[in-house]
């Protein structure tokens, strides 16, 4: 990226921090640290600093657009909390999910559009 662009992309997130810092703080444990040791309080940031920016490369590369905008709960309940069952058979791994087909096929057309290494 040139300068002049840079900063003018770095200029349009202002005041965007704060909404970042309450999702860290708030929804992903950054808040309340678990020791009472420097080192194991700052692992504990960046681990909920790399789960935010997991989630944000997330929303952003592989769901649907209406979920670019989903807080981390929201996300949870939605993703993350499927139930499902993983099935041994016929010498392959399936994972079985109970919900909905729609719901299924956002996460097919997800994997697909995430860059993994082939």
């Amino acid at each position: 990226m040139k300068a002049a662009a840079l900063i003018a992309w770095h200029r349009e997130k202002a005041g965007t921090i704060e909404l970042v810092h309450d999702v860290i703080k708030n929804e992903l444990g950054g808040g309340v640290l678990p020791s009472k040791y420097f080192g194991a309080n700052a692992a504990w940031l960046r681990l909920a600093v790399i789960a935010h920016n997991v989630l944000t490369a997330l929303k952003r590369l592989a769901l649907p657009a209406e979920l670019l905008t989903a807080r981390p709960k929201r996300l949870r309940f939605l993703i993350f909390n499927t139930p499902g069952r993983l099935v041994h058979h016929a010498r392959r791994l399936l994972l079985r999910l109970a919900g909905v087909a729609q719901r299924i096929a956002a996460y097919r057309e997800g994997l697909r559009l995430l860059p993994l290494p082939t």
